[in-house]
C-alpha cells in the first residue's frame, strides 16, 4: 500500500486527503517552535523534517514539504527585523546571488534523488559539516575582534557551496550563513536580520523546483507554514530586544543539536 500521501494510481503527492487534527497540531507546534529556533540560529530543520517524516512523508517528500514552511518563516521574520529597526535587506544584497545560485542547482540534482538516495547523501553531507560546524561553534565564544575580511572570490565560492547545500537539505544552514556573515565581525542581531532574508531568497527560487517535482504535501505544508509563520513572527523581537546574550545560547544548542545529528545520535 502506498504511503497516504500519494495517490495510488501514479505515486504523485496530492494535496486533498486531509490531514488528521492531532498530525495539524503537531506540526503548527513544530514550525512554531522550529520558526523561533530558525530565526535566532538555524536547524529547525531538524525538527520540522522528522515531524513530517512522522506524520507519513517519505524522505524526499518531506524535504520539499518543509520549504514551504521556511519560505514564510523567513518572509514573516524579514519583516519583523524591519519592524524591529533591523532591516537586514540592503546588507544581504550581494550575498543573495551566490547562494541563489548555489540552492538552484542542489535542488535542482536532490529533486532527481530516491529516498534511498538522498537520505544516504544526507548523512554523508551531515558527516562532511561536523568538523566546521564545531570549529565554528568554539569561534562564536572567542574574541569579537573583525577578522580579515573574505577576498571577493573567495566570498562568493564561499556562499554558493553555501547556497548548494541548502538547496538540497536546508537543514542547518542558517547556522552555516551565520558563520559566514559573521566572519568580518558582524553582530549577531544584524548577522540573522541578513541570514533570514538570504533563506528568503533562495527559497523562493527553489520552491518551484520541488513544486513541479512534485514533491509537495500542501495541506501538511499549510498546518506546518501557520507554526512556522508564527515563530517567525516571534523570534526577530527575542533577537533585537534580548540581543546576542539571548542568540548565543540558542545558537549553541542549535550547533549541538547539528552536531548530533551529524554523528548520528538520534
Amino acid at each position: 500500500m502506498p504511503p497516504r500521501w500519494f495517490d495510488a494510481a501514479d505515486g504523485a503527492p496530492y494535496c486533498t486527503d486531509p490531514v488528521d487534527p492531532f498530525d495539524a497540531l503537531l506540526l503548527i507546534a513544530g514550525g512554531l517552535a522550529a520558526g523561533v529556533v530558525n530565526t535566532l540560529a538555524g536547524g529547525g530543520s531538524l525538527l520540522t523534517v522528522p515531524l513530517l517524516t512522522f506524520v507519513g512523508l517519505p524522505g524526499t517528500l518531506a524535504n520539499g514539504t518543509n520549504r514551504v514552511g521556511i519560505l514564510i518563516q523567513n518572509g514573516v521574520a524579514s519583516w519583523g527585523f524591519w519592524r524591529e529597526g533591523v532591516p537586514g535587506v540592503r546588507a544581504a544584497a550581494p550575498l543573495v546571488g551566490p547562494v541563489a545560485a548555489g540552492a538552484v542547482i542542489g535542488a535542482y540534482f536532490i529533486s532527481l534523488a530516491d529516498d534511498a538516495l538522498f537520505e544516504r547523501l544526507f548523512g554523508v553531507m551531515m558527516l562532511v559539516l561536523l568538523v566546521p560546524t564545531l570549529r565554528g561553534a568554539r569561534r562564536s565564544g572567542a574574541s569579537e575582534a573583525p577578522r580579515k575580511p573574505l577576498s571577493t572570490a573567495v566570498r562568493t565560492l564561499l556562499f554558493f557551496g553555501i547556497g548548494l547545500y541548502g538547496g538540497a537539505f536546508q537543514a542547518g544552514v542558517g547556522i552555516l550563513l551565520i558563520y559566514g556573515i559573521s566572519w568580518s565581525g558582524v553582530d549577531l542581531v544584524r548577522t540573522n536580520s541578513m541570514k533570514v532574508v538570504i533563506n528568503f531568497c533562495f527559497t523562493l527560487l527553489v520552491l518551484p523546483i520541488f513544486v513541479l517535482s512534485q514533491q509537495i504535501a500542501w495541506l501538511p505544508a499549510l498546518a506546518l507554514g501557520a507554526g512556522f509563520a508564527a515563530g517567525g513572527f516571534i523570534g526577530p523581537r527575542i533577537a533585537v530586544r534580548g540581543g546576542e546574550k539571548v542568540i548565543r545560547p540558542v545558537l549553541g544548542i542549535a550547533v549541538v543539536a547539528l552536531a548530533g545529528r551529524m554523528l548520528g545520535l538520534y
